[in-house]
Formats: structure tokens, C-alpha cells, sequence
């Protein structure tokens, strides 16, 4: 039986590539793609998620949620993904449009129809996560899991120590951490192990279809930023790491941990606080990624990219 999934989402680069694994992959059933600010404004990543489903020509109920965080001002990351959030590809238009029910209903919605059976993936801002466990907290044991693409066990990207998921809202993903639902986190850490270098690039274009081409023009452009700001030869691909660890968990390296948010202003506002040497005695609450078997992670994405058209 496939396993029942949200993918809660900001599209782009990186967002639209984890899209295309889930839906490519019979394992995963997606019961629909939330989205949230992030990357870019809701507008526009809601935009973007129906620009990706109309790439693979697939139709799959798309439901745009929080325009804010809970508390602090909206970031965003256009200096990464271009203006519009998918920078690169020429886009087509979309023909279908976003369903009217709020993101955060539908997620308590569904978890209500389905106790026990859905797992949540988060790869943008957890504003919604929040929302929903905040307005229906009897939600919480009724998650099988949630695995996010966000944090760090060390240094950030959008300040010397956050990453920008959490960043975006500290005050929720301090909710969400603290929620006692099963947590899977693949950081920075992990996620800036999959670099796509042009090797790597070349293999996506020869898989001859539109969804390879369609990656290669992604990851053409999202390189950009990290050879300016890291020197690196690609771009690394952040959230689809939390797809395919739901596909092959057996590539990753994990361990548990107790993992903090840091909400407080300063330096570390929005650190993934990790307790990596057990020092605090507070028991785990978080399974972290470690490390990751790249080629594995590789094979996995032009095997599933590769049955698209």
C-alpha cells in the first residue's frame, strides 16, 4: 500500500525537484501539495507548484496556505531562485488552478480522515505545521510522521547559524519540534552533500524526457548563487533529500537527538539547536540525517525522473 503524504512546499528549485520524486515514485500517494510563503511570496510558490504539475502533465489538488509567519517579518529568497522562484526553464502556463480550502484545513482534514496513516513533509517554512497543530492540537498523535528538509547540526545559510526554512519562522518550528510527533530533520549538513555538478547535470539532460530537461534548466540556474557565495561547482538539492528518504531510508545515515529552536533575536535566531553530545539529558525528539550514500541519492533521482514524461 503506498504510503500517504502532504509535500508542504515554497516552489523553488529545489522544491519542484522534490515534487517531481513524489510523484513519480508508486511508493508515495500524494494527497495533495500544500504551500506556504518562503522562496517567494504564496502568490508565487502556488504558482509555481501548479507550474511544476503542469510540466509532468499531472493533476494533483493544490492548496495555498500561510502568506506570513506567526511573528516575525516575512524573508524571502528571490537572490537564489530568481524573481519568480523557478528561474531558468522558460514556464509554461498553468491550466489548473489552486483549490479553495486553506492549506491548514486541508492538512487537518486529511490527518482527521486518516488517523495514524499521514506522513507530513515539510521542505519550506513550518507556518502551516504550526497553524494546523495550534488550531487542532488533537492532530498531533494522529501524524504518523512529519520530514522536513530544514536546519542544521552546525552552520546556517541565511545567517552565520540558521538555515533559511527555520529562519523564516523560528516561532513555528519551535512548535513543530516541540509537538511530540515523530521527527525526521535532513539539515544543511546533510542536504550540502548532493551538490549537482555538471557531471551530474549532463546526466539529467540525457535522460531525453522533459522532466530531465526540466531539472537541468533548474539546476543550471540555482548553481549560480553557490558558486558565489560557497565557490562550489553546483547546486546542492535540499528538499528532495526528505523525499527520497522516505523511498530509501537505507541510504542515510541518521541518529537520534534532542533538537531545540532557538526564538530568541540575535545571532542564533533560528539555529536547529542539536544536543549532539547528549549534554542537556533531555531525551531525543528528533531523528537527524547525518549523512547520505550521494550516488544512491543520484540513481534514485534519474531512475524515478526518468518515468516522466
Amino acid at each position: 500500500m503506498a504510503r500517504k503524504i502532504i509535500l508542504d512546499c515554497d516552489p523553488g528549485h529545489d522544491d519542484a525537484i522534490a515534487m517531481m520524486l513524489a510523484l513519480a515514485s508508486p511508493e508515495l500517494e500524494v494527497l495533495g501539495i500544500t504551500t506556504v510563503y518562503g522562496n517567494v511570496a504564496l502568490e508565487r510558490t502556488t504558482h509555481n507548484a501548479l507550474v511544476v504539475l503542469e510540466v509532468l502533465g499531472k493533476h494533483v489538488p493544490v492548496y495555498p496556505g500561510a502568506e506570513r509567519p506567526l511573528v516575525r517579518e516575512r524573508i524571502s529568497a528571490e537572490l537564489v531562485h530568481g524573481t519568480s522562484g523557478l528561474a531558468g526553464p522558460v514556464l509554461p502556463t498553468p491550466s489548473q488552478k489552486p483549490e479553495p480550502l486553506h492549506a491548514v484545513q486541508f492538512i487537518i482534514e486529511q490527518i482527521e480522515r486518516y488517523p495514524g496513516e499521514v506522513t507530513l513533509v515539510p521542505v519550506g517554512p513550518l507556518t502551516n505545521l504550526a497553524l494546523a497543530l495550534r488550531l487542532a492540537p488533537r492532530i498531533a498523535p494522529k501524524i504518523q510522521q512529519i520530514v522536513l528538509m530544514g536546519g542544521s547540526v552546525d552552520l546556517g545559510n541565511w545567517s552565520p547559524s540558521a538555515e533559511f526554512n527555520i529562519l523564516a519562522d523560528p516561532h513555528a518550528a519551535r512548535i513543530v519540534f516541540s509537538a511530540g510527533v515523530p521527527l525526521v530533520m535532513m539539515g544543511l549538513n546533510l542536504t550540502h552533500q548532493t551538490v549537482a555538478h555538471p557531471e551530474r547535470l549532463a546526466r539529467f539532460r540525457a535522460l531525453g524526457n522533459r522532466a530531465g530537461v526540466f531539472v537541468a534548466e533548474l539546476l543550471e540556474f540555482f548553481r549560480l548563487h553557490h558558486q558565489k557565495r560557497y565557490g562550489w561547482d553546483g547546486a546542492p538539492i535540499h528538499d528532495a533529500c526528505a523525499v527520497a528518504y522516505l523511498l530509501r531510508p537505507e541510504i542515510f545515515r541518521t541518529e537520534r537527538f534532542y533538537v531545540e529552536v532557538e526564538a530568541n533575536e540575535g545571532l542564533c535566531f533560528g539555529r536547529t539547536v542539536c544536543d549532539f553530545w547528549r549534554i542537556t539529558g533531555q531525551a531525543p525528539n528528533c531523528t537527524v540525517g547525518l549523512g547520505i550514500d550521494v550516488e544512491g541519492f543520484y540513481r534514485l533521482l534519474l531512475e524515478r525522473l526518468a518515468r516522466l514524461r
